[in-house]
């Protein structure tokens, strides 16, 4: 009963996000605890707040990219530092600093996240400097202290990854893993009575948006490193496996596509899909046993307790079809139920592969897979045109950025006038709200204030209740891992840890008291309530501005999905590169389109246009994509060739140029009606011996018609 809590916890603090708290913690802690000791934590405190500011930019990814990243930051924030302390005597200069340095370092998330993450620091340090005037004389010391603690973080971040260089990957593919698990969690909920098959389906789309994103997050560290890209060693090739043999697993799980209802009409009475339920979550089991394997180096089994599951499954499945004598159930629908057996089958058969990648004496014996590497990442260059051509209304990014030097400008005046003594908080609250769109900066201003609010009182508490120092420390450690190993998992807990850590180390400077958990209150619900002002009315993005080009993508990355899997069957492909390529764009293309939709909800209604036609757009390309991902498996999993192919020609061609003709509807919103039929196959042409060739040959209609049904929709849309 306690062990998935237990396991969930134990988990979590072999996680990535429980390293990186871990490490930012050490990295902003040990500079000011090692100066203390001599007397000059005011001098380690700097040196701590240029470790603070370059650690924003240490997120996961491949180390040559963090490390060149953490380097630029460390001369960026010193020559900043020194810009802002020489200048900040004169306020009118200062808020004019403030509103270029803003539009220009948000104009950094042209270039990616990584890229966005260096333009925060910079505006973080900024922030931090405004209100510390000093002569320049100590200006230029503390900027040199600034740069020896940008120096040490990057120093102590390179030497943990060289101390494990394979950890970040074994995480990192531990949590894709783990969604995929939760994915399939969510599928088996279609075999459960009285579902609701709306909810499903939209936990199901949010949960494929992790899937990619988690995936794609692997392929950055994976396909980036060096040593794992040349497999000179066996946990590279080990590892490499693991994700390609897991892609693989998740199209399988993708390509088990049903009319639920049907089947719960059907089989309900007889208790089987409750079964079939049973079966999938304990195959999720598993796989969440090989993400949790992946991080503490232990071997995965799959139990025979599953093995015999499944046969049992088939066994009913055998006795429903033999006590079917009075045809309670269609044939079509024990059809269903064979294939999705099948298809577990082929799943646990994956997983046992995968479970023997963990053996320690076969790792050595792993042979490597062929892989071109360069065309399953995408790399961000650093192009001074790209930046010319995005200084137009017309760009979002241009907007965010235009956005942002204004409200900063705003809340520095707002700051000034009210003369808080930890103004900058304003300031600060502005900056890590302000996102590119309304929904995202929405969902960031809520929880700021909801980790604020309770944290603010939880840090008072604690100054109340407890005086003893070494009491406050362990706290103040407490509380600042926690910050930093949630801030990329669940923000409000992040917040929620921050405030009493902020408060309990300005009560350990001899600065800090209740009146300062108040003012960190008012602060930042001045903050907030400017920041969601500036996205509703200054220069918004609303993200049906991005609909046509999500929908078109999806549409277009589907035809050379389908056009990759047609040629399984026209002829012998021994390259997958082009099909594994075609797969992950559109599995990236999916998640985009899902997560917009998604995102479209926290806008204003007015705001949200075509919501009806989009979620039936989404679930059509949905079904189309694990309809192709079926007909792939096929060929893959049975080496088949369909016999005279030439006689399916029309049918595909028709699929391929309905979806063409959508992709034109969406894009010209020409309003015209094109009468274009259903092409019939004639089921006479294909021998009824040959039942793969019937199986498949009924595939390419249904995958025709869903086309049809895309094309009549984008008729209807009008963008």
């Amino acid at each position: 009963m306690f062990d998935r809590p237990i396991r969930s916890i134990h988990d979590f603090l072999l996680s990535t996000y429980f390293a990186d708290g871990l490490r930012i913690t050490l990295g902003i802690l040990c500079p000011s605890l090692i100066l203390a000791q001599f007397g000059m934590l005011q001098f380690g405190m700097t040196v701590s707040l240029g470790a603070l500011c370059v650690s924003v930019v240490d997120s996961p990814g491949p180390i040559i990219h963090r490390r060149n990243a953490m380097l630029i930051t460390t001369v960026l924030i010193t020559l900043i530092f020194i810009v802002v302390g020489l200048t900040n005597k004169n306020i009118y200069f200062t808020g004019v600093v403030i509103a270029v340095f803003s539009f220009v370092f948000s104009m950094f998330f042209l270039y990616g996240l990584r890229a966005a993450s260096i333009g925060t620091a910079a505006l973080l340090i900024m922030v931090l400097s405004i209100d510390d005037i000093r002569p320049w004389t100590e200006v230029l010391f503390s900027a040199l202290l600034i740069f020896a603690g940008s120096v040490w973080y990057t120093l102590l971040s390179y030497f943990f990854y060289r101390l494990r260089p394979f950890r970040l990957v074994q995480q990192t593919l531990s949590d894709s893993i783990h969604s995929v698990s939760e994915f399939l969690r969510a599928k088996a909920k279609f075999y459960r009575q009285n579902t609701d098959y709306d909810d499903n389906y939209a936990e199901l789309l949010q949960l494929q948006v992790t899937v990619h994103e988690k995936q794609d997050a692997v392929r950055e560290v994976l396909f980036k490193t060096r040593e794992i890209v040349r497999e000179t060693t066996p946990e590279g090739r080990f590892l490499l496996l693991v994700f390609v043999d897991m892609v693989d697993l998740f199209e399988q799980v993708m390509s088990t596509y049903y009319n639920y209802k049907q089947l719960h009409e059907q089989f309900d009475a007889s208790g089987i899909l409750t079964h079939y339920e049973s079966v999938i979550i304990k195959i999720a089991d598993e796989l969440d046993d090989i993400a949790f394997s992946l991080k503490t180096g232990s071997t995965p089994s799959l139990p025979n307790s599953l093995i015999e599951d499944v046969a049992k499954l088939k066994d009913e499945i055998s006795l429903l079809e033999v006590n079917n004598t009075t045809s309670q159930y269609n044939t079509l629908g024990i059809i269903a139920l064979k294939n999705i057996e099948v298809n577990i089958e082929n799943i646990l058969s994956r997983i046992k592969t995968i479970n023997g990648y963990f053996n320690k004496s076969e790792k050595k014996n792993l042979k490597p897979r062929k892989i071109e590497v360069e065309r399953f990442i995408t790399r961000q260059n650093i192009d001074h045109k790209l930046l010319f051509e995005n200084i137009t209304f017309s760009s979002s990014t241009f907007r965010h950025s235009l956005r942002v030097a204004i409200v900063m400008l705003i809340g520095f005046i707002v700051a000034k006038s009210l003369s808080f003594s930890h103004s900058y908080w304003i300031l600060l609250t502005i900056l890590v709200i302000s996102k590119p769109g309304f929904s995202l900066a929405k969902k960031r201003n809520i929880e700021r204030l909801v980790g604020t609010v309770i944290g603010a009182f939880v840090g008072m508490g604690i100054l109340v209740y407890i005086h003893d120092k070494n009491t406050l420390f362990v706290i103040l450690l407490v509380c600042m891992i926690g910050c930093y190993s949630f801030q990329r998992k669940n923000y409000v807990v992040s917040v929620l840890f921050m405030t009493p850590y902020i408060l309990v180390l300005f009560d350990f400077l001899g600065l800090g008291g209740l009146s300062l958990a108040r003012e960190r209150i008012y602060d930042t619900l001045i903050g907030s309530g400017i920041a969601l002002l500036a996205s509703y009315s200054l220069f918004p993005n609303w993200e049906y501005e991005k609909l046509k080009e999500a929908m078109t993508d999806t549409l277009t990355a589907n035809i050379k999905y389908f056009e990759q899997v047609k040629l399984f069957y026209s002829e012998q492909v021994t390259d997958l590169t082009n099909y594994k390529v075609a797969r992950k764009e559109i599995y990236v293309a999916t998640a985009n389109l899902a997560s917009l939709f998604q995102r479209m909800f926290s806008e204003p209604k007015s705001k949200q246009i075509l919501m009806k036609e989009l979620h039936q757009f989404t679930a059509l390309n949905h079904l189309l994509s694990s309809y192709i991902a079926t007909l792939s498996l096929y060929s893959k999993e049975h080496a088949f060739v369909f016999p005279e192919f030439d006689e399916l020609n029309p049918i595909t061609q028709n699929t391929v140029y309905l979806l063409n003709l959508a992709n034109e509807n969406l894009l010209k919103n020409t309003g015209v009606v094109n009468n274009v039929p259903l092409i019939r196959r004639n089921i006479s042409t294909v021998p009824e011996e040959q039942s793969d060739a019937i199986i498949i040959a009924e595939q390419f209609d249904m995958i025709q018609k869903v086309a049809y049904d895309i094309y009549k929709l984008s008729e209807k849309i009008k963008i």
